[in-house]
């Protein structure tokens, strides 16, 4: 199996084809994005990932990774390309059906196809399945057929790609082995073997674990404010037990992966799935909140401007899917506030910098922990800024400091000023 072919080059699929090359696979990376195509055929990567434009460029030049419109014929195909959900929260599963289309005409006895995709539990085995059986070939003995979900993180997916354990699941055993042969050309983390419906059940429970946790968190921090308790302060205690494991608040979840896997769960068990669900509405309802509060802390104030400070999902990575941010942006601005935003990583034309954000503005939003903001100086900020307003979603800021400089400083997860301390 030397020859592989990647249905897709984003997040996942770049990275995955640029580790491959890297250990002694030609590869094909596929996508319908000709501007992507021609970009990494240029030496070039799309995407933001540590070392990631140096390890294309290499395998680009070293003619072991090339980029293409249409797949070829290969040993092994890895499917890699996204799986969103619908305004039904229902998974979109028209990319994984259209890939694995695509690939009928180059298929042939002995080859293997994976899917890396997230999906719904049985996908592998109702969906690819049917589709893959046209060829004539018999899944599982003349065409291997396997479930393998990514485990990585923005920032360190090519690290993670190799290092993280990986599980494999086959429709039968021998699809199986034949996947793990793959992953074990270059992954350093224990393999495990299982069918592709467990793999792919695992996948989703990994991401619905940690969503539950964040809710559990973001509810523990609305009670703290009205119970006069600092959430945050509460939780490293609680933490310090052996047995927990409390995650952080914030102002709602992003990311690809955890803002939309659990309701794949949601789709496919219904009623079944009653805390996973409720977790769900917890963390999408925490943008709606946080305008809220803005609100409260600018009532009075006549055209409010807003600073936001944080465009990503998460901390010190440039990926902005599902990104919470973007929701409180456009509900602070569809509720009448001017919003100027400022981010160091994410890549948006309309992006400000960061004195230009905070000039003028009567509240300071502060939406994602980048490096950056932790170590913004209140001094500095109070200079441009209109009133000495901050809301601090991420608990970063240091509030001693904060208050020093002649701030009042407010903290999800913490009680909040009345109308008439603000005042």
């Amino acid at each position: 199996m030397k020859k592989v072919c990647v249905i897709g080059l984003g997040y996942i699929g770049l990275p995955t084809a640029t580790v491959l090359a890297d250990n002694g696979y030609n590869v094909v990376g596929v996508d319908t994005n000709e501007a992507v195509v021609a970009r990494i055929n240029q030496g070039k990567s799309h995407i933001s990932e540590f070392n990631l434009a140096d390890k294309v460029a290499k395998a680009i030049a070293e003619d072991r990774l090339r980029a293409a419109t249409l797949p070829e014929v290969a040993d092994v195909f890895i499917i890699a390309v996204p799986t969103p959900f619908t305004a039904e929260k229902k998974a979109d599963l028209s990319a994984v059906r259209s890939a694995a289309e695509s690939l009928l005409p180059y298929l042939k006895k002995g080859n293997l196809v994976i899917l890396e995709s997230t999906v719904p539990p049985r996908t592998t085995v109702d969906l690819l399945v049917p589709i893959l059986q046209k060829t004539g070939l018999e899944i599982g003995k003349e065409l291997r057929l396997a479930f393998c979900p990514e485990r990585v993180l923005p920032g360190r997916i090519l690290e993670e790609l190799i290092h993280n354990s990986r599980v494999v699941g086959g429709v039968d055993h021998a699809s199986a082995l034949a996947a793990k042969e793959v992953y074990a050309s270059f992954v350093r983390g224990d393999i495990y073997l299982t069918d592709s419906t467990t793999a792919e059940m695992t996948k989703l429970m990994e991401n619905t674990y940690r969503d539950v946790n964040i809710a559990l968190a973001n509810e523990f921090a609305l009670i703290a404010e009205q119970s006069g308790v600092n959430v945050w302060e509460a939780i490293r205690f609680a933490n310090n037990h052996p047995r927990v494991n409390i995650h952080q608040p914030g102002p709602g979840v992003g990311g690809h992966c955890i803002a939309v896997d659990p309701w794949f769960i949601v789709e496919q068990a219904g009623s079944l799935a009653r805390l996973i669900r409720i977790a769900r509405e917890i963390n999408d309802g925490m943008p709606q909140y946080v305008v809220n509060r803005v609100q409260q802390l600018l009532s009075g104030v006549p055209s409010p401007r807003v600073a936001v400070l944080g465009m990503t999902y998460k901390a010190d990575v440039a990926d902005c899917r599902e990104s919470p941010a973007l929701e409180i942006i456009y509900l602070l601005r569809e509720r009448g506030l001017t919003v100027a935003v400022h981010d160091p990583l994410a890549q948006d034309e309309h992006l400000l910098p960061l004195e230009e954000a905070l000039a003028g503005a009567d509240l300071l939003l502060l939406l994602v922990g980048h490096h950056d903001y932790r170590s913004l100086e209140p001094a500095k900020a109070a200079q441009l800024l209109r009133k000495p307003v901050v809301f601090d979603t991420r608990g970063v800021l240091e509030r001693v400091t904060w208050e020093r400089a002649g701030f009042l400083l407010a903290t999800l997860g913490e009680f909040f000023p009345s109308k008439k301390e603000l005042s």
